[in-house]
């Protein structure tokens, strides 16, 4: 099935969601409001691998020195109160009604070149929907470079399984377990990762996948039912990223969004989010509706027990 892959389009958000939904893909250079985002997180990434290069860093420190580094620079960028006022102004920039948009932190992503370090608080994300970790279908994914990209250490999207099944474990996650047992031991996985995640069952054809390379403050933009991973990276530098996502509370209510063709997973994530305006969070019998199954289309068998 061919997709559409958008580059600086000119449409409302209403349009740009509706094509989303149907698994077509944006990729935008960079704006103002993207690249002071993407400036705060360089000046936090430097401060706290100083006196090193960020992106060289892994070569002159002990893996377990920098997974304690990154553990506390990630939760002082997601946490911090610039990011949440850089994300609105980003959302407003792209023309995102900020009454009904609603958006969860901001988190700073590292992929470690030549398997220096790829799990917990550096984990390599195999190819995966956000759907099967308990994602509702209307939510939108953004992705940015906080660095130079290279197609050696990037972000990879698969859209071949826009509408083709993968067996998965998604059947065995519940959002609700994951935070109460493994959401906050990242740190603490070094050298393998232990932690139960939703993972392809069957081999995947990588062949026609894509690689964007925007530019520093470039932002990529897709449906979280978009099957994507980290490309493994071989650059001999380290990759930053920032990713944070949204959904529209009109589409939520509604049950609008993308296709479920192979999530069975339980549970929702849609009480991580605040709207744009106040930072509100979602009513909670949107959230219980969601938990109940609002949204999600029957998914057949392929990632379930039967």
């Amino acid at each position: 099935m061919a997709l559409a892959l958008h580059f600086d389009a000119r449409v409302s958000d209403d349009e740009r969601r509706a094509r989303l939904y149907r698994g077509e893909i944006f990729v935008y250079g960079p704006r103002a409001a993207t690249l002071a985002l993407c400036e705060f997180a360089r000046e936090l990434v430097r401060d706290a691998l100083a006196p090193h290069d960020p992106e060289l860093a892994q070569h002159a420190l002990p893996v377990e020195r920098f997974a304690a580094l990154l553990a506390e620079l990630k939760p002082r960028f997601i946490h911090h109160p610039e990011s949440k006022r850089l994300i609105r102004a980003v959302l407003a920039e792209f023309g995102c009604d900020p009454e009904h948009t609603y958006f969860d932190v901001p988190r700073l992503r590292t992929s470690t070149s030549d398997g220096y370090l790829t799990s917990g608080i550096a984990y390599a994300f195999h190819p995966h929907r956000d759907t099967w970790y308990s994602a509702a279908t209307c939510q939108l994914n953004w992705w940015l470079p906080v660095f130079e990209l290279r197609e050696d250490n990037g972000l990879a999207l698969h859209p071949r399984y826009w509408t083709e099944p993968l067996r998965n474990g998604s059947r065995d996650y519940d959002y609700a377990e994951w935070n109460r047992t493994s959401r906050f031991s990242a740190a603490s996985q070094i050298g393998q990762d232990t932690r139960r995640q939703p993972k392809p069952e069957e081999e995947v054809d990588f062949g026609g996948e894509l690689r964007p390379l925007c530019p520093v403050g470039g932002t990529v933009l897709f449906s979280g039912a978009q099957l994507h991973s980290s490309v493994t990276n071989t650059s001999g530098r380290t990759r930053y990223s920032i990713d944070f996502r949204t959904v529209h509370r009109g589409d939520a209510e509604r049950g609008r969004g993308a296709p479920n063709v192979d999530s069975c997973c339980t549970g929702t994530s849609l009480g991580d989010f605040v709207r744009c305006s106040d930072l509100a969070r979602l009513p909670a019998e949107l959230i219980g509706a969601h938990e109940r199954g609002l949204g999600r289309r029957a998914a057949g068998t392929l990632g379930g027990a039967t």
